[in-house]
Protein backbone atom coordinates (compact mmCIF):
# COMPACT_ATOMS: atom_id res chain seq x y z
CA UNK A 1 0.00 0.00 0.00
CA UNK A 2 2.86 2.41 0.89
CA UNK A 3 4.54 1.76 -2.45
CA UNK A 4 1.28 2.31 -4.32
CA UNK A 5 0.66 5.55 -2.43
CA UNK A 6 4.17 6.80 -3.20
CA UNK A 7 3.71 5.98 -6.87
CA UNK A 8 0.40 7.80 -6.84
CA UNK A 9 1.97 10.89 -5.30
CA UNK A 10 4.86 10.77 -7.78
CA UNK A 11 2.43 10.37 -10.69
CA UNK A 12 0.38 13.32 -9.47
CA UNK A 13 3.55 15.39 -9.12
CA UNK A 14 4.71 14.52 -12.63
CA UNK A 15 1.25 15.29 -13.99
CA UNK A 16 1.14 18.67 -12.26
CA UNK A 17 4.63 19.62 -13.42
CA UNK A 18 3.88 18.45 -16.97
CA UNK A 19 0.63 20.37 -16.97
CA UNK A 20 2.39 23.49 -15.70
CA UNK A 21 5.07 23.16 -18.39
CA UNK A 22 2.47 22.66 -21.12
CA UNK A 23 0.55 25.71 -19.87
CA UNK A 24 3.76 27.77 -19.63
CA UNK A 25 4.81 26.85 -23.16
CA UNK A 26 1.29 27.62 -24.42
CA UNK A 27 1.31 31.03 -22.72
CA UNK A 28 4.78 31.69 -24.18
CA UNK A 29 3.59 30.93 -27.69
CA UNK A 30 0.27 32.73 -27.17
CA UNK A 31 0.91 35.71 -24.87
CA UNK A 32 -2.04 37.52 -23.30
CA UNK A 33 -3.20 40.71 -24.97
CA UNK A 34 -6.16 43.07 -24.50
CA UNK A 35 -6.69 43.15 -28.24
CA UNK A 36 -5.20 41.57 -31.33
CA UNK A 37 -1.47 40.92 -31.33
CA UNK A 38 0.43 41.34 -34.60
CA UNK A 39 1.08 38.07 -36.43
CA UNK A 40 4.40 36.33 -35.87
CA UNK A 41 6.13 33.63 -33.89
CA UNK A 42 7.53 33.76 -30.36
CA UNK A 43 10.06 31.04 -31.21
CA UNK A 44 11.41 28.64 -28.63
CA UNK A 45 10.81 29.30 -24.91
CA UNK A 46 13.44 31.66 -23.39
CA UNK A 47 15.59 31.68 -26.57
CA UNK A 48 12.78 32.97 -28.76
CA UNK A 49 14.07 33.92 -32.21
CA UNK A 50 17.34 35.40 -30.93
CA UNK A 51 19.66 33.06 -32.84
CA UNK A 52 17.95 33.84 -36.15
CA UNK A 53 18.06 37.57 -35.35
CA UNK A 54 21.81 37.49 -34.61
CA UNK A 55 22.68 35.49 -37.72
CA UNK A 56 24.67 37.52 -40.25
CA UNK A 57 23.39 38.04 -43.80
CA UNK A 58 25.83 37.97 -46.75
CA UNK A 59 24.97 41.30 -48.37
CA UNK A 60 24.06 44.93 -47.73
CA UNK A 61 20.40 44.01 -48.22
CA UNK A 62 17.84 43.65 -45.43
CA UNK A 63 18.94 40.68 -43.27
CA UNK A 64 17.11 37.41 -43.89
CA UNK A 65 15.58 37.50 -40.42
CA UNK A 66 13.52 40.56 -41.35
CA UNK A 67 12.95 39.61 -45.00
CA UNK A 68 11.39 36.24 -44.21
CA UNK A 69 9.09 37.61 -41.54
CA UNK A 70 8.03 40.64 -43.57
CA UNK A 71 7.05 38.30 -46.39
CA UNK A 72 5.21 35.92 -44.06
CA UNK A 73 3.56 38.30 -41.59
CA UNK A 74 3.68 41.79 -43.11
CA UNK A 75 5.51 44.96 -42.00
CA UNK A 76 4.56 44.70 -38.30
CA UNK A 77 5.07 41.40 -36.47
CA UNK A 78 5.62 39.96 -33.01
CA UNK A 79 8.63 37.95 -31.87
CA UNK A 80 10.77 37.24 -28.82
CA UNK A 81 14.38 38.39 -28.63
CA UNK A 82 16.92 38.03 -25.83
CA UNK A 83 14.24 36.62 -23.54
CA UNK A 84 11.72 39.44 -24.07
CA UNK A 85 8.50 39.66 -26.10
CA UNK A 86 8.74 42.30 -28.82
CA UNK A 87 6.95 43.86 -31.77
CA UNK A 88 9.02 44.86 -34.80
CA UNK A 89 7.98 47.58 -37.24
CA UNK A 90 9.56 47.73 -40.69
CA UNK A 91 7.15 50.20 -42.30
CA UNK A 92 7.62 53.96 -42.65
CA UNK A 93 4.28 55.13 -41.18
CA UNK A 94 4.31 52.95 -38.03
CA UNK A 95 7.99 53.82 -37.54
CA UNK A 96 7.22 57.52 -37.59
CA UNK A 97 4.22 57.09 -35.29
CA UNK A 98 6.20 55.10 -32.71
CA UNK A 99 9.16 57.50 -32.68
CA UNK A 100 6.91 60.57 -32.41
CA UNK A 101 4.92 59.24 -29.44
CA UNK A 102 7.87 59.50 -27.06
CA UNK A 103 6.74 59.93 -23.47
CA UNK A 104 3.07 59.27 -24.18
CA UNK A 105 2.68 55.76 -25.60
CA UNK A 106 6.33 54.75 -25.85
CA UNK A 107 9.65 55.56 -24.24
CA UNK A 108 13.17 54.51 -24.97
CA UNK A 109 13.93 51.04 -23.62
CA UNK A 110 16.55 48.39 -24.34
CA UNK A 111 16.67 44.60 -24.11
CA UNK A 112 17.92 43.58 -20.69
CA UNK A 113 21.16 42.23 -22.21
CA UNK A 114 22.07 45.60 -23.73
CA UNK A 115 21.05 47.38 -20.54
CA UNK A 116 23.57 45.24 -18.66
CA UNK A 117 26.30 46.23 -21.13
CA UNK A 118 25.59 49.95 -21.16
CA UNK A 119 24.40 50.14 -17.56
CA UNK A 120 21.12 50.69 -15.80
CA UNK A 121 21.87 54.41 -15.83
CA UNK A 122 22.78 54.59 -19.52
CA UNK A 123 22.57 57.73 -21.58
CA UNK A 124 18.96 57.37 -22.73
CA UNK A 125 17.43 55.63 -19.71
CA UNK A 126 16.31 58.78 -17.88
CA UNK A 127 13.75 61.43 -18.59
CA UNK A 128 12.77 64.93 -17.50
CA UNK A 129 15.55 66.93 -15.82
CA UNK A 130 18.21 64.28 -16.39
CA UNK A 131 17.32 63.97 -20.06
CA UNK A 132 17.68 67.74 -20.41
CA UNK A 133 21.13 67.51 -18.83
CA UNK A 134 22.10 64.75 -21.28
CA UNK A 135 20.93 66.83 -24.22
CA UNK A 136 22.88 69.80 -22.90
CA UNK A 137 26.04 67.67 -22.79
CA UNK A 138 25.41 66.21 -26.24
CA UNK A 139 24.81 69.61 -27.82
CA UNK A 140 27.85 71.04 -26.07
CA UNK A 141 29.86 68.30 -27.74
CA UNK A 142 28.07 68.01 -31.12
CA UNK A 143 25.83 71.08 -31.37
CA UNK A 144 25.63 73.21 -34.50
CA UNK A 145 27.50 76.16 -33.01
CA UNK A 146 30.29 73.90 -31.74
CA UNK A 147 30.52 72.22 -35.15
CA UNK A 148 30.81 75.55 -36.95
CA UNK A 149 33.24 77.27 -34.62
CA UNK A 150 35.41 74.49 -33.20
CA UNK A 151 34.86 70.98 -34.45
CA UNK A 152 34.97 71.54 -38.22
CA UNK A 153 38.69 72.44 -38.41
CA UNK A 154 39.57 69.85 -35.77
CA UNK A 155 37.65 67.13 -37.62
CA UNK A 156 39.33 68.03 -40.92
CA UNK A 157 42.74 67.92 -39.23
CA UNK A 158 41.91 64.50 -37.72
CA UNK A 159 40.78 63.11 -41.09
CA UNK A 160 43.88 64.43 -42.86
CA UNK A 161 46.18 63.03 -40.19
CA UNK A 162 44.59 59.58 -40.33
CA UNK A 163 44.50 59.34 -44.14
CA UNK A 164 48.13 60.46 -44.32
CA UNK A 165 49.05 57.72 -41.83
CA UNK A 166 47.15 55.16 -43.92
CA UNK A 167 48.94 56.31 -47.08
CA UNK A 168 52.27 55.54 -45.41
CA UNK A 169 51.27 51.90 -44.91
CA UNK A 170 51.46 49.08 -47.49
CA UNK A 171 47.77 48.41 -46.79
CA UNK A 172 45.16 49.30 -44.20
CA UNK A 173 41.95 47.75 -42.93
CA UNK A 174 39.42 50.57 -43.24
CA UNK A 175 36.76 48.72 -41.23
CA UNK A 176 39.05 48.20 -38.25
CA UNK A 177 40.84 51.53 -38.54
CA UNK A 178 37.83 53.81 -39.11
CA UNK A 179 37.24 54.57 -35.38
CA UNK A 180 40.77 55.96 -35.17
CA UNK A 181 39.70 58.90 -37.33
CA UNK A 182 37.60 60.41 -34.56
CA UNK A 183 38.18 58.46 -31.34
CA UNK A 184 41.15 60.52 -30.20
CA UNK A 185 39.32 63.77 -30.93
CA UNK A 186 36.15 62.69 -29.10
CA UNK A 187 38.03 61.35 -26.05
CA UNK A 188 39.91 64.65 -25.87
CA UNK A 189 36.64 66.61 -26.03
CA UNK A 190 34.95 64.36 -23.46
CA UNK A 191 37.78 63.42 -21.11
CA UNK A 192 40.82 65.52 -21.98
CA UNK A 193 42.76 62.36 -22.90
CA UNK A 194 46.05 62.45 -24.77
CA UNK A 195 46.94 60.02 -27.60
CA UNK A 196 48.33 57.31 -25.29
CA UNK A 197 45.29 57.21 -23.00
CA UNK A 198 42.99 57.33 -26.02
CA UNK A 199 44.62 54.26 -27.59
CA UNK A 200 44.38 52.31 -24.34
CA UNK A 201 40.67 53.12 -24.01
CA UNK A 202 40.08 52.30 -27.68
CA UNK A 203 41.37 48.73 -27.22
CA UNK A 204 38.87 48.18 -24.39
CA UNK A 205 36.00 49.44 -26.55
CA UNK A 206 37.09 47.05 -29.33
CA UNK A 207 36.57 44.11 -26.99
CA UNK A 208 33.19 45.45 -25.88
CA UNK A 209 32.09 45.96 -29.48
CA UNK A 210 33.05 42.40 -30.52
CA UNK A 211 30.54 40.89 -28.08
CA UNK A 212 27.80 43.48 -28.33
CA UNK A 213 25.43 41.39 -30.44
CA UNK A 214 26.25 38.00 -28.92
CA UNK A 215 23.79 35.82 -27.02
CA UNK A 216 23.73 37.01 -23.38
CA UNK A 217 25.42 34.04 -21.68
CA UNK A 218 27.56 35.32 -18.81
CA UNK A 219 30.11 32.51 -18.58
CA UNK A 220 33.92 32.71 -18.89
CA UNK A 221 35.02 32.28 -22.47
CA UNK A 222 31.80 33.52 -24.11
CA UNK A 223 31.77 36.74 -26.19
CA UNK A 224 29.18 38.24 -23.83
CA UNK A 225 31.42 37.55 -20.81
CA UNK A 226 34.38 39.23 -22.52
CA UNK A 227 32.12 42.13 -23.42
CA UNK A 228 31.07 42.56 -19.79
CA UNK A 229 34.68 42.37 -18.61
CA UNK A 230 35.61 45.09 -21.11
CA UNK A 231 32.74 47.17 -19.73
CA UNK A 232 34.21 46.86 -16.23
CA UNK A 233 37.62 47.97 -17.49
CA UNK A 234 36.13 50.94 -19.35
CA UNK A 235 34.17 52.00 -16.29
CA UNK A 236 37.27 51.77 -14.09
CA UNK A 237 39.17 54.08 -16.45
CA UNK A 238 36.29 56.56 -16.53
CA UNK A 239 35.71 56.38 -12.78
CA UNK A 240 39.39 57.00 -12.02
CA UNK A 241 39.40 59.97 -14.39
CA UNK A 242 36.25 61.42 -12.83
CA UNK A 243 37.64 60.95 -9.30
CA UNK A 244 40.81 62.80 -10.29
CA UNK A 245 38.75 65.70 -11.65
CA UNK A 246 36.49 65.81 -8.58
CA UNK A 247 39.56 66.10 -6.37
CA UNK A 248 40.56 69.33 -8.16
CA UNK A 249 37.28 70.92 -9.33
CA UNK A 250 38.79 74.36 -9.77
CA UNK A 251 41.05 73.23 -12.59
CA UNK A 252 39.23 73.55 -15.91
CA UNK A 253 40.05 71.55 -19.07
CA UNK A 254 37.43 72.83 -21.51
CA UNK A 255 35.85 69.40 -22.00
CA UNK A 256 32.65 67.54 -21.18
CA UNK A 257 33.94 66.43 -17.78
CA UNK A 258 34.00 70.07 -16.68
CA UNK A 259 30.21 70.21 -17.06
CA UNK A 260 29.75 66.88 -15.28
CA UNK A 261 31.97 67.89 -12.36
CA UNK A 262 30.15 71.22 -12.06
CA UNK A 263 26.79 69.41 -11.96
CA UNK A 264 27.95 66.79 -9.45
CA UNK A 265 29.25 69.44 -7.07
CA UNK A 266 26.18 71.64 -7.30
CA UNK A 267 23.75 72.06 -4.39
CA UNK A 268 21.12 69.75 -5.92
CA UNK A 269 22.81 67.65 -8.64
CA UNK A 270 20.43 66.01 -11.09
CA UNK A 271 22.86 63.15 -11.75
CA UNK A 272 24.99 60.69 -9.77
CA UNK A 273 28.56 59.55 -10.36
CA UNK A 274 27.29 56.15 -11.53
CA UNK A 275 25.03 57.84 -14.04
CA UNK A 276 27.88 60.04 -15.28
CA UNK A 277 30.06 56.96 -15.91
CA UNK A 278 27.28 55.14 -17.81
CA UNK A 279 26.55 58.28 -19.82
CA UNK A 280 30.18 58.84 -20.80
CA UNK A 281 30.64 55.19 -21.77
CA UNK A 282 27.55 55.17 -23.97
CA UNK A 283 28.33 58.56 -25.50
CA UNK A 284 31.86 57.50 -26.45
CA UNK A 285 30.58 54.28 -27.96
CA UNK A 286 27.73 55.87 -29.91
CA UNK A 287 29.72 58.84 -31.20
CA UNK A 288 32.50 56.82 -32.78
CA UNK A 289 32.01 53.11 -33.18
CA UNK A 290 28.69 53.29 -35.03
CA UNK A 291 30.66 55.13 -37.74
CA UNK A 292 32.97 52.20 -38.48
CA UNK A 293 30.68 50.48 -40.93
CA UNK A 294 29.59 53.77 -42.49
CA UNK A 295 33.17 54.84 -43.30
CA UNK A 296 34.00 51.38 -44.69
CA UNK A 297 30.89 51.46 -46.89
CA UNK A 298 31.92 54.94 -48.09
CA UNK A 299 35.29 53.66 -49.33
CA UNK A 300 33.74 50.53 -50.84
CA UNK A 301 30.89 52.37 -52.58
CA UNK A 302 33.17 55.02 -54.08
CA UNK A 303 35.67 52.38 -55.23
CA UNK A 304 32.91 50.51 -57.06
CA UNK A 305 31.44 53.65 -58.66
CA UNK A 306 34.15 55.67 -60.48
CA UNK A 307 31.49 57.89 -62.09
CA UNK A 308 30.51 59.11 -58.62
CA UNK A 309 34.18 59.77 -57.76
CA UNK A 310 34.60 61.76 -60.97
CA UNK A 311 31.56 63.94 -60.16
CA UNK A 312 32.83 64.44 -56.61
CA UNK A 313 36.27 65.49 -57.83
CA UNK A 314 34.72 67.99 -60.23
CA UNK A 315 32.60 69.63 -57.51
CA UNK A 316 35.24 69.64 -54.77
CA UNK A 317 38.06 70.91 -56.99
CA UNK A 318 35.82 73.68 -58.33
CA UNK A 319 35.16 74.72 -54.73
CA UNK A 320 38.90 74.72 -53.94
CA UNK A 321 39.72 76.70 -57.08
CA UNK A 322 37.15 79.30 -56.09
CA UNK A 323 38.75 80.07 -52.76
CA UNK A 324 40.01 83.60 -52.21
CA UNK A 325 42.65 85.12 -49.99
CA UNK A 326 44.87 82.06 -49.76
CA UNK A 327 42.64 80.37 -47.21
CA UNK A 328 43.12 76.72 -46.35
CA UNK A 329 40.73 74.46 -44.55
CA UNK A 330 37.05 73.78 -45.18
CA UNK A 331 34.59 76.40 -43.95
CA UNK A 332 30.98 75.81 -42.94
CA UNK A 333 29.79 77.72 -46.00
CA UNK A 334 31.93 75.56 -48.28
CA UNK A 335 30.64 72.42 -46.59
CA UNK A 336 27.06 73.48 -47.23
CA UNK A 337 27.87 74.48 -50.83
CA UNK A 338 28.99 70.94 -51.76
CA UNK A 339 25.54 69.91 -52.93
CA UNK A 340 26.43 66.68 -54.72
CA UNK A 341 28.93 65.67 -52.02
CA UNK A 342 26.22 66.01 -49.39
CA UNK A 343 23.90 63.83 -51.48
CA UNK A 344 26.65 61.21 -51.67
CA UNK A 345 26.79 61.38 -47.88
CA UNK A 346 23.03 60.78 -47.72
CA UNK A 347 23.38 57.78 -49.99
CA UNK A 348 26.24 56.31 -47.94
CA UNK A 349 24.21 56.67 -44.74
CA UNK A 350 21.12 55.19 -46.42
CA UNK A 351 23.03 52.16 -47.72
CA UNK A 352 25.11 51.54 -44.60
CA UNK A 353 22.34 51.90 -42.00
CA UNK A 354 24.75 51.98 -39.09
CA UNK A 355 21.85 51.77 -36.61
CA UNK A 356 20.14 48.51 -37.55
CA UNK A 357 17.24 49.05 -35.13
CA UNK A 358 15.90 51.63 -32.68
CA UNK A 359 14.53 50.37 -29.38
CA UNK A 360 11.42 51.58 -27.56
CA UNK A 361 9.15 50.21 -24.83
CA UNK A 362 5.36 50.42 -24.76
CA UNK A 363 4.14 52.47 -21.77
CA UNK A 364 0.53 51.44 -22.32
CA UNK A 365 -1.41 49.17 -24.66
CA UNK A 366 -0.76 50.85 -28.00
CA UNK A 367 -2.62 50.54 -31.29
CA UNK A 368 -0.33 50.30 -34.34
CA UNK A 369 -1.48 49.27 -37.80
CA UNK A 370 -4.69 47.80 -36.35
CA UNK A 371 -2.82 45.65 -33.83
CA UNK A 372 -2.27 46.02 -30.09
CA UNK A 373 1.21 46.22 -28.57
CA UNK A 374 0.84 45.27 -24.88
CA UNK A 375 2.23 47.60 -22.22
CA UNK A 376 5.76 46.65 -21.18
CA UNK A 377 6.64 44.97 -24.48
CA UNK A 378 9.82 45.85 -26.32
CA UNK A 379 9.18 47.76 -29.58
CA UNK A 380 11.81 47.61 -32.32
CA UNK A 381 11.77 50.15 -35.14
CA UNK A 382 13.77 49.15 -38.23
CA UNK A 383 14.69 52.21 -40.38
CA UNK A 384 16.86 50.05 -42.66
CA UNK A 385 13.84 48.16 -44.01
CA UNK A 386 12.43 51.55 -45.07
CA UNK A 387 15.72 52.79 -46.56
CA UNK A 388 15.97 49.61 -48.65
CA UNK A 389 12.30 49.52 -49.66
CA UNK A 390 12.06 49.50 -53.46
CA UNK A 391 8.70 51.31 -53.38
CA UNK A 392 10.25 54.28 -51.58
CA UNK A 393 13.80 54.19 -53.00
CA UNK A 394 13.98 52.95 -56.57
CA UNK A 395 16.51 50.12 -57.05
CA UNK A 396 17.45 50.47 -53.36
CA UNK A 397 20.67 48.43 -53.41
CA UNK A 398 22.14 50.54 -56.21
CA UNK A 399 24.50 53.24 -54.99
CA UNK A 400 22.93 56.20 -56.74
CA UNK A 401 23.46 59.63 -55.10
CA UNK A 402 21.75 61.30 -58.08
CA UNK A 403 18.43 59.97 -56.73
CA UNK A 404 18.58 62.77 -54.12
CA UNK A 405 18.83 65.39 -56.88
CA UNK A 406 15.43 64.43 -58.36
CA UNK A 407 13.15 67.20 -57.05
CA UNK A 408 9.99 65.24 -57.90
CA UNK A 409 10.97 62.44 -55.50
CA UNK A 410 13.28 64.22 -53.08
CA UNK A 411 10.67 65.33 -50.51
CA UNK A 412 9.12 61.85 -50.30
CA UNK A 413 12.55 60.26 -49.82
CA UNK A 414 13.54 62.74 -47.11
CA UNK A 415 10.25 62.09 -45.31
CA UNK A 416 11.13 58.39 -45.10
CA UNK A 417 14.83 58.92 -44.40
CA UNK A 418 15.29 58.41 -40.64
CA UNK A 419 18.84 57.20 -39.99
CA UNK A 420 19.03 59.30 -36.81
CA UNK A 421 15.58 58.57 -35.43
CA UNK A 422 12.74 61.07 -35.13
CA UNK A 423 10.80 63.04 -32.54
CA UNK A 424 12.31 64.51 -29.39
CA UNK A 425 15.01 61.81 -29.23
CA UNK A 426 16.46 62.40 -32.68
CA UNK A 427 20.21 61.84 -32.44
CA UNK A 428 21.92 65.12 -31.43
CA UNK A 429 25.06 63.98 -33.29
CA UNK A 430 23.29 63.71 -36.66
CA UNK A 431 25.03 66.72 -38.20
CA UNK A 432 28.35 65.58 -36.68
CA UNK A 433 28.05 62.24 -38.50
CA UNK A 434 27.15 63.85 -41.81
CA UNK A 435 29.96 66.37 -41.46
CA UNK A 436 32.51 63.64 -40.75
CA UNK A 437 31.48 61.58 -43.78
CA UNK A 438 31.51 64.66 -46.03
CA UNK A 439 34.95 65.79 -44.82
CA UNK A 440 36.32 62.28 -45.38
CA UNK A 441 34.93 62.26 -48.92
CA UNK A 442 36.29 65.76 -49.62
CA UNK A 443 39.86 64.94 -48.56
CA UNK A 444 39.76 61.48 -50.12
CA UNK A 445 38.68 62.44 -53.65
CA UNK A 446 40.83 65.57 -53.91
CA UNK A 447 44.08 64.16 -52.52
CA UNK A 448 44.09 60.36 -52.75
CA UNK A 449 43.47 57.32 -54.90
CA UNK A 450 43.00 53.80 -53.57
CA UNK A 451 42.69 50.20 -54.63
CA UNK A 452 41.32 47.08 -52.96
CA UNK A 453 44.00 44.64 -51.88
CA UNK A 454 41.83 41.51 -51.95
CA UNK A 455 38.28 40.24 -52.46
CA UNK A 456 36.00 41.75 -49.84
CA UNK A 457 32.83 40.11 -48.55
CA UNK A 458 30.24 42.37 -46.99
CA UNK A 459 28.04 40.86 -44.28
CA UNK A 460 25.31 42.63 -42.36
CA UNK A 461 24.62 41.70 -38.78
CA UNK A 462 24.17 44.07 -35.84
CA UNK A 463 25.98 46.59 -38.03
CA UNK A 464 27.63 46.55 -41.44
CA UNK A 465 30.64 44.35 -40.99
CA UNK A 466 33.42 43.03 -43.16
CA UNK A 467 34.39 39.69 -41.54
CA UNK A 468 37.87 39.68 -43.08
CA UNK A 469 38.18 43.47 -42.92
CA UNK A 470 38.20 45.87 -45.86
CA UNK A 471 41.84 46.17 -46.93
CA UNK A 472 42.93 48.92 -49.31
CA UNK A 473 46.12 50.59 -50.47
CA UNK A 474 45.85 54.36 -50.19
CA UNK A 475 48.19 56.64 -52.16
CA UNK A 476 48.50 60.38 -52.73
CA UNK A 477 47.22 61.37 -56.17
CA UNK A 478 50.56 62.85 -57.19
CA UNK A 479 52.40 59.59 -56.26
CA UNK A 480 53.07 57.80 -59.52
Amino acid sequence: MDISFARCVALCGVTLVSGWLVHWVYRWMNPFCNGVLPPGSMGFPIIGETLAFLKASPSLDIPDYFKLRMKRYGPVFKTSLLGQPAVISTDAEPNRFILQQEGTMFRLGYPRALTKIFGEKSIEAFHGTIHKFIRRCAYMLFGLQTLKETLLPEMEAAVRERLAAWAAMPSVDVRGGAPNIMFELVTRKCLGFDSTKSRELRSKFDTLFSGLFSFPIYFPGTPFYRCMQARKNIHKTLRDTLAERLSAPGKKHGDLLDIIVEELQGEEPSISEDFAIDMLSTLLFASVFTLSGTIAVAFKSLHDNPDVVHALQKENRAMLNGRKGGRSGLTWEEYKSLTFTNQVTNEIIRISNAALVVFRKALTDAQVNGYTIPAGWLVIVNPMAVHLNGELFEDPLKFNPWRWMDESKRSAMLKNFMPFGAGIRVCPAAEFVKLLVTITIHVLVTEYRWEEMKQTDVFRSGDVMFPQGYHIRLQPQDDN
